[in-house]
């Protein structure tokens, strides 16, 4: 029986390709090279997925109007040496750019970087969201690996989810990253300002890494002003010491779905394992993601005697140290009275 012919390899294919345009024809390569388009026209912006092929990426660029020939492409990139090593991200080109410099920006990764600003105490969800509108992940796919065992097991995060680990800070991201990817470098920013100093200081106080994560997120939920915040962690410990309920409004929000508006009776009578007016002791980890100036607060209290504190309606909280006083500042500052 006669064998068919084989395919020759994508590479040498390209590669035969690249040879008979320099030298069969070396007008049809001047023509190949030029990429599409006159100056004055609008950019063309073109995203290069993960694990794409060469082949693929001539796909796009072909599809977008930013070159004239898949081969000549293809052909350039075996010629170079880099039809494996061509990098995913978003890419901005402009009309008329060189075949060369097109190669040139993928092999480097120049692609386009989006600053994106994570504020401090937002939640998992929240930060989902945000990245999500920015067109930098897929919301759900994000979602679903926040409680990911094998992603926390990767990451090295103890608990069992990412809230309070997806540190808020400044990032400059390309398009085409994956999600973990994503988490991978916020969680990194968290172990850079939770070192070994900090490791040590949670020792000393007793408590865990994720206890002082979930403390520090309830820190940042409540501190409106910065200079609270020692003693917004103060009234913490000292409850805990005192095994009194934390009863922080912004747990009981955490645990309740689809939360809108002011907390009502009802809402702080629900049996959410979040609701710290019933329940004793810390929640079951973190209500958000807190900024160093919060894990800070949380590691190094003020020294007070303070049990109580509630909003002056200003972002600023009067503390007291005995229930008779925060009653009075709660019917002066919440119910309207005359204190």
């Amino acid at each position: 029986m006669t064998a068919s012919p084989t395919r020759p390899p994508f590479p040498t294919l390209a590669l035969a390709v690249y040879l008979c345009l320099l030298v069969g024809g070396g007008s049809l390569w001047t023509i190949a090279s030029r990429s599409v388009g006159v100056e004055g026209e609008a950019p063309r912006v073109v995203l290069i997925r993960p694990q794409s092929s060469s082949l693929k990426i001539a796909g796009a660029l072909k599809d977008a109007g930013v070159i004239r020939s898949r081969l000549a492409f293809l052909a350039a990139a075996v010629a170079r040496g880099t039809y494996r090593r061509l990098r995913a991200g978003e890419y901005e080109f402009a009309p008329g750019i060189p075949l060369l410099e097109i190669m040139r920006r993928l092999e480097q990764g120049r692609g386009l970087v989006h600053q994106v600003t994570v504020p401090e105490g937002y939640a998992a969800l929240q930060i989902a969201e945000l990245l999500s509108e920015k067109g930098l992940v897929d919301r759900d796919r994000f979602v679903s690996l926040i409680r990911d065992r094998a992603v926390l097991e990767r990451l090295k995060v103890e608990g069992d989810s990412l809230e309070g680990y997806l540190f808020p800070d400044t990032y400059r991201l390309v398009k085409g990253l994956s999600e973990e990817a994503i988490m991978q470098r916020m969680v990194r920013r968290f172990q850079e300002v939770f070192g070994p100093e900090q490791q040590a200081r949670a020792r000393e106080l007793g408590m865990s890494v994720p206890e002082v994560v979930t403390l520090a997120s309830l820190i940042e939920r409540e501190a409106r002003v910065p200079e609270e915040r020692p003693l917004i962690s103060a009234v913490f410990h000292n409850r805990l010491r005192r095994r009194m309920p934390l009863q922080s409004d912004p747990t009981v929000m955490y645990g309740l779905s689809r939360f809108r508006g002011r907390l009502t009776k009802a809402n702080l009578q629900s049996p959410s394992p979040y609701n710290t007016y019933l329940r004793q002791g810390l929640p079951p980890g973190p209500i958000a993601n807190p900024g160093r100036a919060s894990i800070v607060a949380a590691l190094y209290p003020m020294s007070s005697r303070y049990l109580y504190f509630v909003s002056k309606n200003d972002g600023t909280h009067a503390f007291s140290t005995n229930l008779r006083e925060h009653d009075t500042r709660v019917r002066r500052y919440q119910m309207g009275g005359g204190g």
